[in-house]
């Protein structure tokens, strides 16, 4: 179904809720009777964000009825469902619980729900594991305290603790609760239409400020185009991550405001080192110097993006400034013939459709780029939820893909992502390893920023992948709309926004 499609049958649709003005945002500010409408770049591809915890666009969508214990503000912890916690020994956290806080449906928030949400993310062993893998035991010691026992010094539990989400303890097990799950926070899911839109309504019973709407649509429009027509129409009232090349369809503009921020978000490109020839470090080294990054990023990106300079953005705490690798194709030749490959080779890429800001241009000139070294790089675009399947499968050979940095901590990417007990990429090196467990036992922030400098050398030296481009948050917004912010983790909360 086309998005002009789309946005008519949520027209006709939401006309006939009662109480609602319709789809144009309109209705009483103040009674908190109106409506906001997000276009986003990528849509959920499920509202189970345990079984996705790192995507994106499902913990934005789920953070809007979901909560965490922490909140990460200015680089710490902040308080959330938790009003403090401390480390009585090496080995064990306790976080105190807020009181009278309730579910959505009424039922009393215990650190059994804590108990029972972080167990199951634990059990599913995803891509947040590596994070909480030292934890022993979790006890729901009474109802308004959790205790965490580690087999090894955490730091970073508070931290890692703002990415759990924490749904009803008894129920988070079961896949029925995910299609439609009760939360603490502002608003409740009333449906979710993959490939259309998520509908949620106001929590009237949340127990902090209100959410200033009455009702918060998340529409599903992959195709950028449609999704400025429709904000320059007045259907649709948000949108994010709008491509350098089309800021001028937006800024600018009678009745939109445009803005711009810092970001943890960044392109990366991973080579599959359990395949050949990319086990091989001379050939990942070779695919780096053949390609010009900083060309093309300027030419893609503007002032929208910044050559990549370590694993994660400059905005991320443990991030280094390195030496981008230099474009030289003849030395790529060479290294390719040291390699045994004087002749060139043949890979794929993958990357998910409408996957971020300029990704095919981008895909487009660095295969163009390999070419002319010898590397020919078949080009495999996919829909996002097929190219999730094969992402983690490790059916590719190079995955191209935005990312972010969710806590603003490097222990977050790098100990999740490059450890030999993550298994992303077929990458392990146990110096590596050595140095992550210690950067992320400390609470000395001055010995951690060392030890990740000490991390971002070996894996940039490594050639794990390209880290093309750091890039910036960017976002345009119906004038009427007033309140709204993007943090720099991209993941904005539509709860402090109005329309009027």
């Amino acid at each position: 179904m086309i998005a002009r499609t789309r946005l008519k049958s949520c027209l006709l649709a939401v006309a006939l809720v009662a109480g609602l003005a319709g789809c144009g945002g309109s209705g009483d500010a103040e009674s908190g009777d109106a409506v906001v409408r997000y276009a986003p770049q990528l849509f959920p591809v499920s509202l189970d964000v345990q079984q996705y915890p790192a995507e994106e666009a499902v913990q934005t969508t789920v953070q809007q009825a979901l909560e965490t214990l922490t909140v990460m503000k200015d680089g710490q912890p902040a308080p959330k469902l938790a009003t403090s916690w401390e480390a009585p020994d090496p080995k064990t956290w306790v976080f105190h619980l807020r009181e009278n806080v309730k579910f959505s449906d009424g039922t009393a928030f215990t650190a059994k729900d804590v108990k029972g949400s972080v167990e199951r993310l634990i059990s599913l062993k995803g891509s947040l594991n590596p994070l909480l893998a030292s934890i022993t035991a979790i006890d729901a010691t009474d109802d308004r305290t959790v205790t965490f026992h580690t087999s090894a010094p955490l730091g970073t539990l508070p931290s890692t603790m703002s990415l759990v989400f924490v749904g009803q303890g008894d129920k988070v097990g079961s896949d029925a609760y995910w299609q439609k799950p009760i939360g603490t926070g502002p608003f409740t899911f009333e449906s979710f239409d993959p490939d259309d839109k998520v509908v949620l309504r106001r929590n009237d019973g949340y127990w902090g400020p209100k959410a200033k709407v009455g009702t918060l649509q998340i529409l599903d429009m992959p195709e950028v185009a449609s999704r400025i027509t429709a904000l320059n129409n007045d259907e649709v009232d948000v949108l994010a991550s709008i491509p350098p090349d089309q800021v001028g369809e937006v800024s600018g503009q009678d009745g939109i405001s445009y803005g711009t921020g810092p970001s943890y978000n960044y392109y990366f490109i991973w080579f599959n080192q359990g395949t050949k020839p990319l086990d091989n470090v001379k050939v990942r080294q070779a695919m780096l110097h053949a390609i010009n990054v900083q060309g093309t990023v300027s030419g893609l990106f503007g002032e929208l993006g910044t050559v990549g300079r370590s694993p994660v953005t400059q905005a991320v705490f443990g991030s280094t400034p390195l030496e981008p690798y230099s474009y030289d194709p003849e030395l790529a030749k060479r290294l390719l013939a040291e390699a045994g490959y004087p002749g060139g080779l043949s890979v794929s890429m993958q990357w998910p459709l409408e996957g971020g800001p300029n990704i095919r241009a981008m895909a487009q000139a660095f295969i163009s780029d390999w070419a002319k070294a010898g590397i020919k790089v078949q080009p495999l675009e996919k829909e996002r939820a097929t190219w999730l399947k094969d992402f983690g499968a490790l059916k590719w050979d190079l995955n191209l893909q935005t990312n972010t940095t969710g806590t603003g901590d490097a222990d977050f990417t790098l100990n999740r992502l490059y450890t030999c007990a993550a298994k992303r990429m077929g990458y392990c090196n146990k110096d590596l390893d050595e140095i992550l467990a210690k950067a992320r036992a400390s609470l000395d922030q001055n010995e951690r920023k060392t030890l990740y400098a000490q991390a971002d050398k070996i894996l940039w030296e490594d050639a794990v992948g390209v880290f093309p481009v750091d890039l910036k948050n960017n976002y345009a917004v119906r004038e009427k709309v007033k309140g709204f912010e993007m943090p720099v983790n991209g993941r904005p909360d539509f709860s402090t926004v109005s329309v009027g």
